[in-house]
C-alpha cells in the first residue's frame, strides 16, 4: 500500500506515523521549505496521549512536557476561585494516560523525527489532487505527478484540497482572537500564580500554563472581535493586549505586562461536513473539523483521526481503499463534530457577561466539580476510539454514503 499525506503538521504527522505502522509506504508533503519552530503551547489530554503512546513518542513528548495536577478556573476580576478540577494522577489513572501541557515545537519535533526523512518531501506545495478506480495523485506546483493507493489530506484549517473534494467553503471566522506569548519563568516568579487555570470574564477570557518542564509559562488571552487576522505570526499592536484586559485581577496584569512579543491570532473554524472523503481520498484534522481551542482538542482530535485510519487500513489491499476511507469516516465524523460543537459552547460559557448568566455558568461549573472530579472538558478523554460497538454506532449516525458509480462525485485530475 503506498499513501501520500499532504501536510505536516501534527495531523499530518500522526497520519503518516499511523500509516507506516501498518505497513504502508508512506510519502508526506509539505509546502514549507524546513521544519521551524513554531506555535505556542498545546494540551494533550489522556485521548491524545494514549495515541502517542500508540505511535511510540509518549515518553519522548511527557519529557519536554509539564504535568498538571489540576485546573482552577477563576473569576476576572478578583481572581477568585470558582472551583477545580483534578488532572495529573488521578485523570491518568481514570483515563489510562497523562495530560501534559507541551510547547507544540517540542511535540512536532518529536514526531517529526519519527518519520524517515526520505519519506518526506519539503518545499513542495500541492496544486491538484485527482483519482481513478485504482490509484490517487497529487499535482505539484512544478508539474510533477505523485501516485499512490491513497491520498491523505491534512493540509489545515485553510485547506484546499477539502474545495477540490467538495467545493467552495471557506474557513469560518470564529468571533475572536487569541493573544499569545511565552515567558520565562524567572519573569512570573513571584506572582503567586496557580500551575494552570482559565480567567472568565465579559466577552474574554485569559488561560495560562507551563510547558518545558516548567520553563516557560504559556500565556492565552482570548477577545471577542469583529474581525482577525488567521496567522501563527502576526504581531499585537504595542499595548493592545493590556488594553483588552484592563481592570482585571492585577495577577493578568502583571503577567501582560512582562511579555515582550505578543502575537495575535483570529479563531477559524470549518463548517461540519456530512463527510470527509470520497473515493481514495480523505481529510484529516483541521482540514476536516477545524474547532476553536476552547477544550483544548483540536490536535487531540487529529491525533486520533490518524490513529482510526491506521486502524482502519490494517490488513487493506490497494483494492479496499475506499471502503476502508469510509470505515474511517464513519467512526470519526460524528464524534469530532461533537467536540466541534461542544467547544464551541465552551467559549460562549465562557465569556458570559457579569450578572445573573453568569452567576449560573459559575454554579454550574461548582456542582459539575462536586459530581465528577475531572470536570466539563473530559468528557471525549475516555472515548474509546477502537471500540467497535462504539464504532457501530457512530456509523448510524454519520450515515456516510459511497460516491455513485459514475464517479461524477469524484476529483477530477488537475
Amino acid at each position: 500500500m503506498r499513501a501520500i499525506v499532504v501536510g505536516a503538521g501534527i495531523g499530518g504527522l500522526a497520519a503518516a506515523l499511523s500509516l507506516r505502522r501498518t505497513g504502508c509506504e508512506v510519502t508526506l508533503v509539505e509546502q514549507a521549505p524546513r521544519f521551524t519552530e513554531i506555535g505556542a503551547g498545546i494540551q494533550l489530554a489522556p485521548n491524545a496521549t494514549r495515541v502517542l503512546r500508540r505511535l511510540g513518542l509518549l515518553d519522548a513528548v511527557a519529557a519536554r512536557a509539564t504535568r498538571p495536577s489540576r485546573l482552577s478556573f477563576r473569576t476576572w476580576s478578583d481572581g477568585g476561585e470558582i472551583c477545580h478540577y483534578a488532572l495529573g494522577r488521578e485523570a491518568e489513572g481514570a483515563f489510562g494516560g497523562p495530560y501534559l501541557q507541551v510547547h507544540r515545537a517540542d511535540l512536532h519535533q518529536a514526531m517529526a523525527a519519527a518519520v524517515p526523512p526520505e519519506s518526506v518531501r519539503l518545499n513542495t506545495v500541492v496544486v491538484g489532487i485527482g483519482q481513478d478506480d485504482k490509484s490517487a495523485r497529487v499535482t505539484t506546483v512544478g508539474g510533477e505527478h505523485l501516485e499512490a493507493d491513497l491520498v491523505v489530506a491534512a493540509d489545515g484549517v485553510r485547506s484546499s484540497a477539502r474545495q477540490w473534494l467538495f467545493g467552495v467553503d471557506e474557513a469560518l471566522f470564529s468571533g475572536t482572537a487569541a493573544y499569545r506569548a511565552l515567558l520565562p519563568a524567572g519573569e512570573v516568579a513571584g506572582l503567586g500564580l496557580p500551575e494552570y487555570a482559565i480567567w472568565l470574564g465579559p466577552g474574554r477570557h485569559f488561560v495560562h500554563y507551563w510547558v518545558r518542564r516548567g520553563e516557560l509559562l504559556n500565556v492565552v488571552g482570548v477577545i471577542g472581535t469583529q474581525a482577525a487576522q488567521e496567522s501563527w505570526t502576526a504581531r499585537a499592536e504595542p499595548g493592545e493586549h493590556l488594553r483588552a484586559f484592563d481592570g482585571w485581577d492585577p495577577r493578568v496584569r502583571d503577567i501582560l505586562g512582562r511579555t515582550g512579543t505578543v502575537l495575535r491570532h483570529g479563531i477559524h473554524t470549518r463548517a461540519p461536513l456530512a463527510r470527509w472523503n470520497i473515493g481514495r481520498v480523505t481529510l484529516l484534522g483541521d482540514s476536516a473539523h477545524a474547532m476553536v481551542p476552547f477544550q483544548a482538542q483540536g490536535a487531540a482530535q487529529a491525533l486520533v483521526d490518524a490513529a482510526v485510519l491506521g486502524d482502519c487500513l490494517v490488513g487493506a489491499a490497494p483494492s479496499d481503499v475506499p471502503d476502508a476511507l469510509d470505515r474511517y469516516v464513519s467512526r470519526r465524523l460524528a464524534a469530532a463534530t461533537k467536540v466541534q460543537a461542544s467547544s464551541a459552547r465552551a467559549g460562549e460559557d465562557y465569556h458570559l457577561p457579569d450578572g445573573p448568566e453568569a452567576r449560573a455558568r459559575n454554579a454550574r461549573l461548582v456542582a459539575q466539580a462536586a459530581e465528577n472530579e475531572f470536570g466539563p472538558h473530559a468528557g471525549a478523554w475516555g472515548i474509546d476510539a477502537f471500540d467497535e460497538q462504539q464504532a457501530s454506532q457512530d456509523a448510524v449516525t454519520a450515515a456516510v454514503e459511497r460516491p455513485g458509480d459514475d464517479g461524477g462525485a469524484r476529483p477530477k485530475p488537475v
